[in-house]
Parts: structure tokens; sequence; C-alpha cells
């Protein structure tokens, strides 16, 4: 946990909350997720969590979180949490069921697969709200000219292929979703029967590298107000930092004198040549490795 500053003799403090009182996102009664931050319980320190229901191949769709690890636990039923692994650039399966976890480390690109109805699955995170990109975002908002050019696509094919995706999907497919074939039924079933009989926890695939996304960004962080059962979700442009401005906390006396009477890194005397701390190292994930190109 990191260092708090909340005043916890205050009458604001909260220690308790129901996380059916506060929804992220909602397709249906058997696919819908409730969320829980430091917007909710102000208490909760450098932790966050989302409440996940899904039937048999309900899909948390592809995403990655920019600021935080995630942590999944199976509750109930069973699922595939696969993710890319960014420096070996392999697609990455593990089937979990109950008392059984999947790490994603900080930025990866992810997705889980419901492998079983009424299945239940707490995703925890590292953040007090955690920021997600969702790949539904990216190539709606991605213009198609930029895609084609950029993978030798054909444009008109393109924007065909991506005209459904009208908004982010979260959990999908969509309850509207009419594919253009029975093929895509097929596959998916038979990927789902695929991860139910794999032997071991981990299966690799080939994959290529993945480009680095530059979207607007998305927090968990929603009011504390109940939702309306409608499918809702937050602003895509409601930042970290304007998410946190909405709650408030009491700051201890003490603490805002002794913030005063430490001018710089170097001590509590103004007039004293401080030395400034080295910089903090970097973070354990980089970023993306960029590939060599051929030449």
């Amino acid at each position: 946990m990191s260092i708090s500053y909340m005043d916890y003799t205050s009458p604001n403090v909260q220690f308790t909350y129901d996380l059916k009182n506060n929804l992220f996102f909602k397709k249906d009664n058997q696919n819908y997720i409730n969320v829980l931050s430091i917007n909710q319980l102000n208490t909760l320190g450098n932790n966050s969590l989302l409440d996940i229901f899904l039937s048999n191949g309900g899909t948390v769709e592809p995403h990655y979180h920019q600021n935080a690890s995630e942590l999944v636990y199976c509750i109930a039923g069973s699922a595939v949490v696969s993710l890319i692994n960014p420096f070996t650039n392999q697609l990455l399966h593990f089937p979990i069921t109950p008392g059984q976890v999947a790490n994603v480390p900080q930025g990866w690109w992810h997705y889980e697969i419901a492998t079983r109805d009424n299945t239940h699955l707490l995703a925890v995170f590292d953040a007090p709200i955690p920021e997600v990109i969702f790949g539904s975002d990216i190539l709606r908002l991605t213009p198609a000219n930029v895609l084609a050019d950029t993978y030798c696509l054909n444009e008109d094919e393109v924007k065909e292929t991506l005209a459904p995706i009208t908004s982010t999907i979260i959990v999908g497919p969509p309850k509207d979703c009419k594919p253009s074939g029975s093929s895509n039924n097929q596959k998916r079933s038979n990927q789902t029967t695929q991860f139910q009989k794999m032997p071991s926890s981990t299966q690799q695939g080939a994959h290529q590298s993945m480009p680095q996304w530059t979207q607007p960004i998305q927090a968990y962080g929603v009011p504390t107000a109940p939702q309306p059962v409608a499918s809702t979700f937050p602003s895509p442009y409601q930042t970290m930092s304007q998410q946190m401005q909405s709650y408030s906390i009491s700051i201890r006396p003490e603490w805002t004198a002794m913030a005063s009477s430490y001018p710089a890194y170097g001590g509590p005397q103004a007039g004293q040549q401080s030395q400034q701390a080295a910089p903090l190292p970097s973070p354990a994930y980089p970023g993306l490795p960029m590939p060599p190109f051929p030449r």
C-alpha cells in the first residue's frame, strides 16, 4: 500500500462498499462488470478491482492498462486469459478455473474469454484507478486510410469491415451481433473447445510485432451513485487526474506543516543548499521493444 495522507479520524472515512452499487458496464444479466476504485472507497490505497460476470463465449475485448498490472482470479466457471508478450512477440493463453489466477503485466495487450456459463472473475489492479485503452476504440478511431496504407489493405474493405464498430464494445460479442458468415461462430466454438482441452497452462503462438498505440485515455473510476441498467461506460477522454479530483479526503494538519518545512529534497532549512535526490529508476516495463526492420 502506498503512503496514505488521509485523516483516518475524519467522519468521511470509508471502510466498506457494495460493488452492486457501481455498475461499470452491462450487456445483459449474464454479462456485466462492477468496479471498485478509490472514488468509491477512499481508504483503498493503491488498489482497485473489477467484478466480472460472463456467459460462455463472453469476451472482455482486447485492451491494455497503461498504468497498472492486472491479476485475474477465477471465482466460478472457467475462462482463458490471453496476452501478447511484447518481448518475445508470442500470443499466450492461460486457462483458469476456480482458485486459479493469471497475471498480466502493466501495458500488455490482453483479453479474457469465458468458456462456461456463469463465469465469475475478479480482476485486481495495483493502481487506485486503472486506466484502459480498448481495441474497439483503436479500430474505430483510427482512420481507415491510415490502416489501409500502413498494412497494405484495401481501404473500402477496411471501412466495410470496421463499420459495425460504432462504440466501445467492452464485453463482446455485442447483443446485436450479426456475423457475415457461419464460419465465425464455428471458429469461436472450436477455439473454446481447444482451450478447455489444453493439458498445460500455456499455449504459445506466433504473432507479429504490435504497434504502439497513442489513443485517448479511459479510466475505470466512475461516480459513486448507482448506474442505470443500460450499457454505460466512462468517457474515453476522462483522465486519471480528472478522476482523482472527484473525491475528497481530509489531510492531517501535521502533514501540511511538515510539507511546508521541506522546501527541497535536501532538508528542512530553506537556506541550506539541498542535495537533489537521484531520479527514480525507469519502470520495470519500459514499453514495447522496437523490432529490427528488414533492409
